[in-house]
């Protein structure tokens, strides 16, 4: 995480009257250190190898802690396994396939339409900043 990022949300944190524990900084640094998708699990791995005294009940409170503060989104992209995402990253949508498991990247353009539907016929704002959708693949209809 850059530094300039990270005081800020730490500062943000802080503002609403959370404390930054050394568990909490290690959650949030291994969820924005991580290219792609990462577990709790995995988050556990990296962070109890520097602070052995963590357990992975801090890691999913925390987790929590980030996602209702709109730090990090949770989604799952199938297998029954939660991932995390920072939403300071750009947005981003997955087509999640059933058949083989593939993830395929699809961009938060294809989606204005239908949160501008969505707000128009509904009155309802669509918080559509990271989701998995699930479907098959075309090369699995073949």
């Amino acid at each position: 995480m850059k530094s300039r990022d990270r005081e800020s949300v730490f500062g943000e944190l802080r503002a609403k009257g959370f404390r930054m524990t050394p568990q909490r900084m290690m959650v949030l640094e291994a969820v924005e250190a991580s290219d792609d998708h990462i577990s709790a699990e995995e988050i556990f791995r990296q962070a109890h190898a520097k602070y052995p005294y963590l357990n992975i009940s801090t890691v999913y409170r925390t987790l929590e802690l980030l996602k209702t503060q709109g730090l990090v989104a949770e989604s799952d992209l199938g297998g029954g396994r939660l991932v995390y995402h920072p939403l300071g990253k750009a947005h981003h949508h997955h087509l999640v396939c059933r058949r083989c498991g593939g993830v395929q990247d699809v961009d938060e353009s294809v989606f204005d339409r239908l949160s501008a539907e969505l707000k128009q016929k509904y009155g309802f704002s669509a918080e559509l900043e990271h989701m998995a959708i699930f479907g098959i693949c075309k090369k699995c209809k073949r």
